[in-house]
């Protein structure tokens, strides 16, 4: 079998073998429903409700206001429409940069004729122009939702979630944040953090797929998003994702106490590639706050267009090698990148970003820069 070298740790990460060992049971002989009332049942339920006290206590959040999902989309959008819905907020905040699980739910509401929609502005290198922010919600006649992400799936650039959070306060504003990729990356407190919703998908931490959570602060009181049982304290029916959900717990739980090794061994690797496609290549650039308020695991680098450069991700994926022209949540044919689109528009660069994990390794990137001198 052909070696691949992964370097699309963003849009999802390879499951990590202790996860999987904590899932097996779960899987085989410990298969009881968690709403059945004889023992298989209430070990499956067990399983849950420890699975959440596990997250709201490296989270900072009390049990009550973790509930399990499918996934960071569907966390974000039980969050926004919920916000419009039960929470009466009729104007919405949001950046043009967002995850299209925001984008299009947002959209959705303004075509609906639900919710007016105003985008933020931002700074030359990507990030919110936080007085842009204050300037509209400071003249919105109406209850605003703000919806920002923590960190950017493509370029990386991180927000500030207590300035954000003091802002919103401030005009009474309801705040999500999605927080997809800082979940299982990130240190969060969130007793001690001003927002109202965030969200998390296990796959981007080393986890199963089809699971997440929606964070919900306790002084939030919203209705269900899926009808039909009590399952998640009657707000989320249907028949919990067993051994998804203590699989996101244990790899929340690994990321944790390895969050500071990882998190240095991530950013060498990430340092290095910039170094080595600087000296090896002209003309390269890199896309938002590179090494400043920026997310370690994310490189968003632009390539001189040229006849081979345009084929650039498809020769990679020849070479073995994976990474992704922008937000791999668009798949198929790439329709380029919303959020290269909006702060480097500039039609000759191909832009490719290569996401990192504790998997991956110095000569693995030395291997990729090799190759793509020769593509180039």
């Amino acid at each position: 079998m052909v070696q691949r070298i992964y370097l699309d740790n963003a849009a999802t990460t390879p499951l990590d073998a202790t996860v999987l060992e904590a899932m097996m049971p779960y899987l085989t002989e410990q298969f009881g429903n968690p709403s059945s009332i004889y023992s298989y049942g209430r070990e499956s339920r067990l399983a849950v409700e420890n699975a959440r006290k596990t997250v709201a206590k490296i989270l900072n959040a009390h049990p009550a206001e973790i509930f399990f999902t499918s996934g960071g989309t569907e966390s974000s959008n039980t969050a926004i429409m919920a916000s419009v819905r039960e929470l009466g907020c009729k104007h919405i905040i949001s950046s043009v940069i967002e995850h299209h699980a925001t984008l299009h739910t947002v959209e959705f509401l303004k075509h609906n004729g639900e919710a007016e929609v105003s985008y933020v502005k931002l700074t030359e290198n990507g990030h919110v122009n936080l007085a842009h922010l204050e300037s509209i919600l400071a003249e919105s006649k109406e209850k605003c939702l703000v919806t920002l992400m923590h960190a950017n799936n493509e370029i990386g650039n991180c927000l500030n979630l207590h300035e954000v959070g003091n802002i919103c306060k401030k005009y009474k504003a309801i705040f999500h944040s999605d927080t997809v990729q800082t979940v299982g990356h990130f240190p969060f407190d969130l007793r001690n953090t001003p927002v109202h919703f965030i969200t998390g998908a296990g796959h981007k931490f080393h986890g199963p797929k089809g699971v997440g959570i929606l964070y919900v602060n306790e002084n939030v009181k919203i209705k269900p998003f899926i009808h039909g049982g009590s399952q998640e304290r009657n707000m989320r029916a249907g028949t919990e994702n067993l051994y998804g959900i203590v699989g996101f717990a244990k790899a929340l739980q690994l990321a944790t106490d390895h969050y500071e090794a990882d998190k240095a061994y991530i950013l060498s690797l990430k340092k290095h590639m910039a170094e080595q496609l600087k000296a090896e290549i002209p003309g390269v650039a890199f896309n938002g706050d590179v090494f400043g308020n920026s997310l370690y695991t994310v490189l968003s680098v632009s390539f001189p267009k040229t006849e081979k450069s345009e084929f650039l991700l498809f020769n990679l994926d020849i070479n073995h090698i994976c990474a992704s022209g922008g937000s791999a949540c668009t798949s198929g044919a790439d329709a380029g990148s919303h959020v290269i689109r909006a702060i480097n528009n500039n039609p000759n660069q191909v832009t490719v970003r290569f996401s990192f994990s504790k998997n991956n390794t110095l000569a693995e990137i030395d291997e990729v820069v090799a190759k793509l001198k020769t593509l180039l």
